[in-house]
């Protein structure tokens, strides 16, 4: 008798798909380009951040093209309204972008994972203080905690922690405004670094012309490393993008904390970084505050899914 062929193997679910696409994207962010920023921190950021959007828009616009979306593109390109939002956005995640880059080159990533760690509980505040979201008493409880954090940190250091402030403020704030943006993800990353394009292409001829860039001028390392920087940035966000269409909020929501966990470990263990024991109870704080905040995120969507069916009215 002849053998069955085998039966072929299930495809994964989309959950499953999706937790491979948000993951790579975290650990890319949190492991992977801090190290990248590391080998590129003698370059000033603004020319990091420059190639980092000269060197993602050949990719974002591949990825358009793939998915056939370029209908979305000229849409956008003729509403006034819709570019205005972009170059908003674009101007927020610039701001992430740079001071991300800026910390990590002069050792100061404990306080970037600090404002990745304190984002979702700004990302929560700012909902409820520009929409009107209600907050249950554990969200409350849970910012608390974490603006203690916070102050702590700034006794210890003699002042606010602007880096982790703004780090935090400028992503939650270019979530918020991404939201409102009426285009998908992968369109709209490519309409904002087409739009920052502008400024950045500019700056890095000037920066050749005046003998002061890196690219082709210095080491072949460091062309190398900046032509890296695109696919760096492009490929998290847009693995991020496809990610967060197949997951629930509260995946999400408990993931993101791989990228300020990676950025704490590297910080401490592989760049050196001081962490005292003033830190480390401003950190205890902020590590409750998001244990408390993920409870009351499972606990809501534990509350969701047993309400009971009511039929639909005539």
């Amino acid at each position: 008798m002849s053998s069955l062929p085998p039966s072929p193997k299930p495809a994964p679910s989309a959950e499953t798909r999706g937790f491979i696409y948000a993951g790579s994207a975290y650990l890319i962010w949190g492991c992977l380009f801090p190290l990248l920023m590391k080998l590129v921190a003698h370059i000033p950021s603004a020319e990091v951040i420059a190639h980092r959007v000269i060197w993602a828009v050949p990719i974002a616009a591949i990825v358009v093209l793939w998915l056939g979306r370029t209908a979305d593109i000229r849409a956008a390109l003729q509403s006034p309204r819709t570019l205005l939002m972009a170059t908003v956005t674009a101007a927020a995640v610039t701001v992430n972008w740079g001071v991300y880059v800026w910390a990590i080159s002069v050792n100061r990533t404990v306080e970037a994972a600090l404002g990745y760690y304190i984002n979702p509980l700004v990302t929560v505040a700012i909902g409820a203080l520009i929409m009107g979201e209600k907050l249950d008493r554990l969200q409350l409880v849970a910012i608390a905690l974490a603006t203690i954090g916070v102050a702590l940190v700034a006794i210890e250091t003699g002042g606010l922690p602007w880096i982790s402030l703004l780090l935090a403020f400028s992503f939650a704030i270019y979530g918020f405004l991404r939201k409102t943006l009426p285009i998908g993800p992968s369109q709209g990353f490519f309409l904002e670094t087409m739009i920052l394009l502008i400024p950045a292409l500019p700056y890095v001829i000037w920066l050749a012309a005046t003998g002061q860039g890196h690219f082709l001028a210095g080491s072949a390392s460091d062309t190398f490393w900046l032509l890296v920087c695109g696919p760096a940035t492009a490929a998290p966000l847009l693995l991020y993008g496809f990610g967060a269409k197949l997951l629930r909020i509260t995946t999400i929501g408990i993931m993101q904390y791989i990228v300020p966990t990676g950025l704490f470990l590297l910080a401490v263990f592989v760049f050196g970084e001081p962490f005292g024991w003033h830190r480390a109870i401003a950190f205890a704080f902020i590590w409750v505050a998001l244990i408390i905040y993920t409870a009351s995120l499972l606990m809501k969507r534990r509350a969701l899914t047993e309400l009971p069916l009511t039929p639909a009215s005539s």
